[in-house]
This record gives structure tokens, sequence and C-alpha cells, in this order.
């Protein structure tokens, strides 16, 4: 072992142990507390970093039982335990019943009954036939005297510790009622197991010590300059530690928000300043606001673009609001009041109370036209269930940014403009174009297509006006322009990702990187 490489790595609570003991002498925590002014901490340190150099080694663990006072054992140690104070009551103030001498000394019922009962098994206390207890006159147990000596003796102790090895053998008999090792709230004391561990310097140490005697180390070399040093000049006089400066410095990771939500609480701080009111609702849904709201029939395989999660239990809601169920039921039906001719089928108004998980953003919207304001814009940003192959635009669970504007002057240029607003300005795309689309409660249909420079050309989301069918429904009449955009999507390229899981990365490196870019 090179001893000079070793001397030059040693911490200055290492060096003092080395050179205040020997190998022959039994080193523990306790000791070095007391005998080189170490914290607790301290001590285990030294321990610790010379057991990893093998410079010293455990000999033996030796356990020990302690019995720490309780909040409710310093109330007895002020007070007096229970069965001393009724004793003296009784003495002083004659017969009572139970209840009033637990309201006479502010105890509880039970501790009452507790001390009653075994005062009276030793004949110091009798119940008449009034049912009121009274001192008989004799003699307090000796176990009383006992333990009103070990609270004086804990309250006096440091931390209010007793040692069960400095115990008279009475006093282990009477801590026996007195103390628990768990839940000892109802005591006066908590019994607290723990082990002295003792170790030994092994023979390299008295080498070191050697070693370190002729370096002409102390251990109370200097480790850093403190105000008062250089208040009183204290430092001109110190010898300083050796530092190794090629050591590199701790890494200093700030605390940052979750690059994804930045970038949600981003579109959610455009959107607001442009005027719009935020929306949101439950994740889970009745099949009617999800899709039967919005005019999707009940039995078209345009619900199959939609495989939802149902809910196993319960299955179904109560009820659906009113007019909303009839004036949906009857555009289904038969167009109802909307000018169209619906879809010519029995609406069925159980299967419509069957409760799933919000399959999409549109949801929210067909919500909120039953209490919107016109003119009005509003968005949500929500969280939807579909069943999908997970890829690297595809996720079974996936979030949307849902808006629409109502107005008598809104058409499709105004929707093409917000369209281009979150193709470009947030998810920062420069190739955007436009194709025709289809769902069932809009017409016009509009998808927005962008460009990533992996992945080409992908659906960022669908948009349109929506039919009579849907916002008549609803009590508007008026035009509404709706969109439902992937915002998981938009920040594929707002943060520079080539795959929709990265935003769900438990990689907490690639986390941060990414914050950093963004």
């Amino acid at each position: 072992m090179d001893i000079q490489a070793l001397i030059k790595n040693l911490h200055p609570l290492e060096i003092r142990v080395l050179l205040s003991y020997t190998p022959s002498d039994e080193l523990t925590a306790d000791l070095l507390q007391k005998k080189l002014d170490y914290k607790e901490g301290h001590a285990n340190q030294a321990f610790s970093w010379l057991a990893g150099k093998n410079i010293i080694a455990v000999v033996r663990r030796e356990p020990h039982t302690f019995f720490e006072l309780t909040d409710l054992g310093r109330e007895y140690a002020e007070k007096g335990a229970p069965e001393s104070r009724i004793i003296s009551f009784l003495r002083d103030s004659g017969p009572h019943s139970l209840p009033e001498i637990a309201t006479a000394l502010g105890l509880e019922n039970k501790d009452v009954g507790s001390a009653f009962g075994m005062l009276s098994k030793q004949g110091v206390l009798a119940m008449d036939g009034d049912k009121k207890a009274s001192y008989t006159g004799a003699a307090a147990p000796d176990s009383l005297e006992i333990t009103a000596h070990l609270l004086k003796k804990a309250v006096a102790a440091e931390g209010g510790l007793l040692d069960q090895a400095n115990l008279s053998d009475e006093e282990k008999k009477c801590m026996g009622g007195l103390a628990k090792k768990r839940g000892a709230a109802d005591v006066p004391f908590r019994m607290v197991e723990r082990e002295t561990v003792v170790y030994k310097l092994e023979p390299i140490a008295t080498e070191i010590k050697a070693g370190l005697e002729q370096a002409g180390v102390t251990g109370n070399e200097i480790g850093s300059i403190t105000p008062k040093m250089l208040a009183d000049g204290s430092w001109k006089n110190g010898t300083f530690r050796g530092y190794n400066i090629a050591i590199p410095p701790a890494r200093i990771i700030p605390g940052r928000t979750n690059p994804y939500v930045s970038f949600l609480e981003s579109v959610k701080d455009k959107l607001c300043s442009l005027g719009f009111e935020e929306f949101d609702g439950p994740l889970v849904e009745t099949e009617f606001w999800n899709s039967d709201a919005l005019f999707m029939p009940q039995f078209h395989a345009a619900r199959d673009i939609h495989d939802v999660y149902y809910v196993k239990n319960p299955t179904h809601a109560k009820f659906i609001e009113e007019p909303y169920l009839s004036n949906v039921a009857a555009a289904h039906e038969n167009g109802g009041d909307t000018g169209s001719r619906g879809w010519n089928y029995s609406f069925d108004r159980d299967f419509t109370r069957r409760l799933i998980l919000r399959s999409q953003g549109t949801v929210l919207s067909a919500h909120q036209l039953a209490k919107a304001k016109i003119p009005g814009k509003y968005f949500g940003i929500a969280r939807c269930f579909r069943y999908d192959k997970v890829d690297a635009t595809h996720l079974s669970d996936f979030y949307q940014t849902e808006g629409i504007v109502l107005g008598d002057e809104v058409n499709l240029k105004t929707l093409l403009g917000f369209l281009e607003m979150f193709a470009v300005e947030i998810a920062g795309a420069t190739d955007v174009k436009y194709v025709p689309g289809y769902f069932p409660f809009t017409e016009p249909s509009i998808e927005v297509h962008i460009k990533h420079p992996v992945l080409g050309w992908f659906e960022l989301g669908g948009s349109g006006i929506f039919r009579p069918e849907v916002t008549k429904a609803m009590g508007i009449d008026v035009p509404v322009l709706a969109w439902g955009i992937g915002i998981d999507r938009m920040a594929l390229m707002a943060l520079g990702l080539n795959d929709l899981r990265e935003l769900f990365s438990e990689d907490i490196e690639k986390v941060r990187l990414r914050k950093a870019r963004y």
C-alpha cells in the first residue's frame, strides 16, 4: 500500500482518529463524540471512510435498549401518574364517581377506569353502593413510587433517554408496564432499540500514523475560510488542507418544469392572449356527449375511428340532461328542427348513457355549445384515450387542443387562419397543406398536414364548421368553427423530436437536454 498516496486522500475526520488511537483501542461513535468532540454524523463518516480504505474493521455489534420519554410521560412527570393523582384526590375530597374523577382531574374516562381497576385489586380504592370510588387508606403500591422516580430521572436525562442497562431489576420490571415499542402515544415511555458498533484500527494504522506525524499533519488544517477567520485574521497563522484542482466540480442540476408541460402552457398563453376562454371536462364521458351530440350515428362505421375504452363499473350514467337528450335524439331520428332529415333510425336512449373514456377533444366543444356566449371563442387541452397501435406518430393516450369560435361573421377563411397559426406559429412548421376531410359533425371538413424533417408529412388535426344538427340541438343558431389539433404532434416539431413516445420518456437525461434545447 502506498502510504504517502493514502495520506493525501485522508479527510481531517479520519486523520484525528488515526492520530488519537492505536490498533488496541476499541472505538465507538459515542467515544469519538466525547473525546474528539465529533457529532454523531461525523463519527459515522470517519468510520465509513476508514473502513472503505481497509484501515478499520468492525469488532462486534452490541444491542442496547433505551426508554424514551413521550409527551404523555412529560405530562405525567409534571402532574403525576393517573393512579397517584386519583389517590390524592379521593383522600382529600372523599368519594366520587369515576366520571366525576375524570372531569375533576382532566383525565380520560378510560384512563380513570384502568387506574381504578388496578388500585382496587391492590385494596387501595373501593367502590360503594352508590357507584362512588373511595380511598381505603391502604398504602399505595411500590410501583407508583418507582414510576415517579423513573419519570423524574428521564426528565433529567439527556434527550429523555434511559438506558436499560442502568436500571435496577425493580425499575426494569416497572418499565415493562410503562413502555411500548410501537404506538407509544398512550404510554409514558417509548422503547427504542439501538446497536452500538465497535471498531478497531488495523495494524496498517500504526504506519499511517507515523507518516502523518512525519508530514506534520494534525487533522486541524483549515478546509475553508469563514467570515470569523477573515474578521479576526486567524487564517494567517493556520495551515491549509491540500486540494486537488483536477477533481471535477459537483454537477448542479437546477429544477425545471417538464419541457412538454412548458409547451402546453405556451399554447394556453397564446390562445388566451387571442381572447379565448379555456374549458375543461371529465375524462369519463357518455356515448351521448362523446358521439351522439356530435351527430355521429349510433350504428354507423364512422364510430370505428373512435375505438373507445368502455368503463366496466358502473357501465351507464344515471341520466342525460334535458332538453339536450330529446333534441339530439330528434336530430338523429328525423332531423328535429335543424332542417335535416336526420339518420332515419330509432335512437337508443339506453346506449347513449354508456360510460367510456373520452376518445376525442370535441366532446368538450359539445358541452360548451350548451352554455356558450355569442360571439365567443373557447379552447381546451384534452387528454384523450383511443385504442391505437403505438408508433412514432400515434399513442393510445394522447392530448388534443380543442377549440370553437361562434359568431355571425365567422367563415371558412377565418378557420384557415387559425389552422395556419397552429401549424406555423405554435408547431413551427414551414411546409403546411390543407386537404378535404370527413367528419360526421362538420361540413365542410378540413385536415391540416405539416411536414416533419424526419417523419415527413403527417396529419396535425381535423377541423370544420359544425353542422346545424350539432349546433341547433344545443340551442346555437350561428356558424361555429371547430378544430381538434393533435398537440402532441405539434410538440414534435416545436421540441425537435422524432417520436411521440419521447414526450413521455423516463430517461431523465433526455428530458433535461430537451428542456435546454426548448
